[in-house]
């Protein structure tokens, strides 16, 4: 009689051992993940189920994405994001600029986050890794799908102000793939430089989409970037700061062949000299966004037919630092004012995940609750 002897328990992960190849994916990045020896992770990532497609670092990326998800939002998440380069736009960051941006988080000195912030931020990333690894079940059968249904790229909901329900939508995708929208809000710096084209940014974005281009893709005209320079030019800005909230006034260019008429760029992001970094301020957004619907008010009736949508990103919550939270915080504060003295825009908001548009959506139905 043949005996089949159950399978030894996996033996437990050591946190120590974790955390050494933790602050290895610290010194190197995850653009560097597939050139690390990191055997422990690497197993615990072979027992994560598969999803639908696999993430630039391979299932290493992923086993350090959710370990970083699990660990309760704040102060503590930001930084072990910024600290491994898996916050939006940081991949590719060397390790003094995540660590300087992650001791911004804690508003503490570079040197004083690496002796004592930095291994703690760490080690709740290995724990949580240990956790990951300990309830990961060990199957054959084949891992369930992430989703029943494919999430919906547009959420209309209705939203409590003051005493009337308005209508809110809200966009999951790229910028650049918004259609028939009157004006486009897009964040820039207090210089009205826009970033390189080739960069994910949301300006860059814009700036790409808007862009005149010939049959085989080259460059006819840099519309969105060119505009924004005149405007510069006009008001006396080029080459010096403008003021934090300032808004300029740009066509959208060939967006215009998507129905896209107007481009609103808001100065937030103020450059800390020397470095790549951005401060950014809610109440810069929050002014930059009252003045956006006081420039759509003006400029609405110039146009057959009027302008009335306008749609707008997180601004703030990507290079500039800010939460999804403080951004749309800082955000609504505008809009439900515009909103609660009667005026009659159709508001859309834009984000790429739809983690983030869960999180807009959980906050606008809650507006007006008691």
């Amino acid at each position: 009689m043949l005996i089949v002897m159950p399978s030894p328990p996996p033996h437990p992960l050591e946190h120590g051992v974790v955390l050494a190849e933790v602050r290895k994916v610290r010194r190197a990045g995850v653009v560097r993940l597939r050139e690390l020896a990191l055997p422990v992770v690497a197993e615990v990532a072979r027992d994560l189920p598969r999803g639908d497609g696999e993430l630039p670092g391979g299932p290493v990326e992923k086993v350090l994405r959710l370990a970083v998800s699990r660990m309760g939002g704040g102060t503590l998440q930001t930084a072990a994001e910024y600290s491994l380069g898996l916050a939006q736009g940081t991949r590719d960051w060397p390790a003094a600029d995540r660590r300087r941006r992650a001791a911004q988080v804690y508003g503490v000195s570079v040197e004083r986050f690496r002796k004592h912030h930095e291994f703690m931020v760490l080690g709740q990333v290995a724990e949580q890794i240990v956790q990951v690894a300990g309830r990961t079940p060990v199957t054959d059968a084949p891992a369930p799908a992430p989703y029943d249904r494919i999430p919906a790229a547009h959420r209309a909901l209705r939203v409590r102000v003051e005493r009337r329900t308005v209508p809110v939508t809200v966009h999951v995708h790229s910028v650049d793939l918004l259609r028939d929208m009157d004006v486009v809000v897009s964040p820039t710096n207090t210089y009205f430089a826009l970033p390189a084209p080739y960069k994910s940014s949301i300006s860059a974005t814009l700036r790409r989409a808007g862009a005149r281009r010939d049959p085989t893709g080259g460059l006819v005209e840099d519309r969105v970037h060119d505009e924004l320079g005149s405007w510069a030019a006009r008001h006396g800005a080029p080459g010096r700061a403008a003021l934090p909230g300032t808004v300029a006034v740009t066509s959208a260019g060939a967006l215009a062949d998507q129905g896209i008429r107007r481009i609103y760029h808001v100065a937030v992001a103020v450059p800390r000299p020397e470095t790549n970094d951005y401060d950014v301020q809610p109440a810069d957004i929050t002014r930059g966004v009252a003045r956006v619907f006081a420039l759509l008010a003006e400029e609405a009736r110039r146009y057959d037919p009027p302008l009335r949508s306008v749609c707008l990103p997180l601004l703030g919550a990507g290079r500039g630092g800010l939460t999804p939270l403080e951004s749309f915080g800082a955000l609504w504060t505008a809009v439900e004012a515009e909103l609660a003295r009667g005026a009659d825009w159709d508001i859309h908001f834009v984000v790429r995940r739809h983690a983030r548009a869960d999180l807009l959506e959980r906050l606008l139905t809650s507006v007006g609750e008691d």
